[in-house]
């Protein structure tokens, strides 16, 4: 049964909106999978749903179509992959991205949407919020905290739940998202093209469930914690190049002066330089810092350039807007 509040909320959301998309990657969740649709199908009747699967091995794809979804496969293995293949194929102006393990509440769905069009922005993050601890256990909680706070340390404010499977997205955000990310580790390449690009976003808590009977988590603490760290680390290489090599220029010059003091007092005493091995080395360092700082400041201006076309790709798509009341 809807309430009054909920329905009115949904029929301005139909009523001035456009297609709205419902996008489900799923791999093995024959479990919950039915039940993730159908609630999703109360929030939104008139919206798309479509599961993407990933090689399920179950009977994914068959209780997925016979819920009513659109079914698309993704040969490719990764959740990153899946990402990219429904950005590129869907077709909507606001897309609500949910894990198919019915672990986030499709009520909430309708509260993401409206803040994001609404306000303007460009991504509602769901916060997961969960009192069961075998929803959301303690480890995952230290890891994403861990990695939202590397996140923000290297690309400013962010988010305070940057993996969290439930999102909402405008047309434009998704239209000018250059995947690259293969596994879990997409949850942070979406975070930080955000960031990158300045854009308005928002989160609002929302509630977190544990997974059904018969489903199982796909993540694996520690590995995929380390491809999420090596992706941190690439993506600071890639989208803040003079800093990182910056670091690298630094270390290598105060090296090369903390091995140079001996020398420099040999010589004052002596005026003699009786390790030349140690001389040698110390040029060597401070000319591959300069090597360094030299390539930061190239690919600097490169990634510049690659901000500003992927600016122009964002901005070339028109932001979602609710029509003013008369």
């Amino acid at each position: 049964m809807i309430d009054r509040e909920f329905e009115k909320k949904l029929n301005k959301i139909k009523d001035d909106m456009q297609r709205i998309a419902v996008i489900i990657p799923c791999y093995n969740e024959e479990a919950a999978i039915t039940s993730v649709i159908r609630d999703f199908r109360v929030s939104f009747p008139t919206a798309e749903i479509y599961v993407f699967d990933n090689n399920s091995s179950d009977r994914t794809i068959e209780f997925s179509r016979d819920a009513g979804a659109l079914v698309r496969t993704v040969p490719l293995q990764g959740k990153g992959n899946v990402i990219r293949r429904m950005f590129a194929d869907v077709d909507a102006d606001i897309y609500v991205l949910v894990d198919g393990d019915n672990t986030y509440d499709a009520k909430e769905a309708p509260r993401l949407v409206e803040k994001l069009i609404t306000e303007g922005l460009d991504m509602v993050v769901g916060t997961r919020v969960s009192e069961e601890q075998s929803a959301y256990r303690l480890g995952h909680r230290f890891g994403n905290a861990l990695l939202t706070r590397c996140v923000a340390f290297i690309f400013g404010s962010t988010f305070t739940d940057m993996l969290s499977g439930y999102r909402v997205f405008s047309r434009r955000y998704v239209k000018s998202f250059p995947a690259q990310s293969v596994g879990f580790e997409t949850e942070t390449e979406l975070a930080v093209h955000a960031l990158q690009l300045r854009m308005p976003v928002a989160e609002l808590p929302t509630a977190y469930g544990s997974r059904q009977e018969g489903s199982v988590s796909k993540l694996n603490t520690y590995r995929d914690g380390l491809r999420i760290l090596i992706t941190i680390f690439r993506l600071f290489k890639s989208e803040k190049p003079l800093t990182f090599f910056s670091l690298g220029f630094f270390f290598c010059t105060f090296l090369s002066v903390l091995l140079s003091i001996p020398l420099f007092e040999s010589y004052f005493a002596t005026g003699l330089v009786p390790r030349f091995p140690t001389a040698i080395l110390c040029s060597a360092l401070i000319l591959f810092g300069v090597i360094l700082l030299t390539c930061g400041i190239v690919l600097s201006t490169v990634t510049k350039g690659r901000t500003e076309v992927k600016r122009l790709a964002y901005l070339a798509i028109p932001a979602p807007y609710i029509k003013q009341s008369k």
